[in-house]
């Protein structure tokens, strides 16, 4: 069964300034990450899957697919807010070229873990690519508790867990499940964890800050992996940093966004209500000067 494995980017969605999808910018960015050696997320979080309507889902999709051409995983996030909703984006979507597709917990009321697997249960029954749980408690207000994920580890659909509680504490408890499934990988989301999760057994890692840096996020991954744990400790010191002086400004997914655009153009702004005033932009812009890195 298709897995996700090694660094993959939390995709921006990139929009023109009458707030529809830029295509053309779509593909640059992600023929960028492919060239630093990255996987693609395409509509989750920071690509502001919640401003964005079904169809254009979709088409973000579409676009990853088709710019990717097969060179790196394509992991395609379609958790909605219903089951019904869900497993009917996720049979639009499972018919393109993804390798894998994510599904955040429902928000907007407080579910039962009971309900949540359920949830989960039926929408990995109705759909043939792998699932990987999303967990973000902070935006959905639901939790996927540790022995949840443990039950549902025993799906045979149901591949692994993207954990982006930001706690290293909610990461440590997922990377035991998976030490005791075979056929259970975490993906770390916490761009400061990244280092400390592939240490810990994670498969991988989704990261909204490899917009901004894809060969950063790339090298903590490859030193990594060749057992240089000197280098991917300073990779993600590096990585940590950029963190720390970016999100100390605002919501991380509207700083990703801006910070990337003052440094592409292109991008385009977020869409509204999301905004970033004149003075968050002017403390902003320096850190993207500094932290930009382009790849073509």
């Amino acid at each position: 069964m298709a897995k996700i494995t090694g660094p993959c980017v939390a995709i921006v969605t990139p929009f023109n300034q009458d707030e529809t999808i830029n295509a053309d910018a779509l593909r640059r960015q992600v023929k960028r990450q492919v060239a630093a050696g990255n996987g693609v997320f395409c509509a989750g979080t920071n690509g502001e899957f919640y401003a964005l309507s079904f169809d254009e889902k979709v088409r973000v999709a579409e676009l990853c697919v088709e710019a990717a051409g097969g060179a790196v995983p394509v992991l395609a996030h379609i958790g909605e807010v219903s089951t019904s909703q869900t497993i009917l984006l996720g049979r639009k979507i499972e018919k393109l070229d993804v390798k894998a597709l994510s599904v955040i917990t429902p928000s907007i009321l407080a579910y039962s873990q009971d309900e949540l697997i359920a949830h989960y249960r039926d929408v990995a029954d109705a759909l043939t690519k792998p699932i990987y749980l999303y967990n973000l408690p902070a935006r959905t207000g639901n939790t996927l508790q540790p022995e949840t994920v443990r039950v549902l580890a025993d799906h045979p659909n149901i591949v692994g867990i993207k954990d982006s509680a930001g706690s290293q504490e909610s990461l440590d408890g997922y990377l035991e499940i998976a030490r005791s499934h075979d056929a259970f990988d975490v993906l770390v989301g916490p761009d400061s964890l990244v280092l400390h999760g592939l240490t810990h057994g994670a498969a991988g890692c989704v990261s909204g800050l490899g917009n901004i840096s894809p060969v950063t996020l790339n090298a903590i991954w490859a030193s990594f992996s060749k057992g240089d744990s000197e280098a991917a400790g300073k990779h993600q010191a590096h990585y940590s940093e950029l963190r720390k002086e970016l999100y100390a400004h605002g919501f991380a997914p509207t700083m990703v966004k801006r910070c990337l655009t003052l440094a592409m153009p292109e991008v385009g702004a977020s869409r509204r209500p999301a905004m970033v005033s004149a003075e968050v932009e002017e403390r902003i812009r320096p850190i993207s000067r500094k932290w930009a890195e382009a790849t073509e």
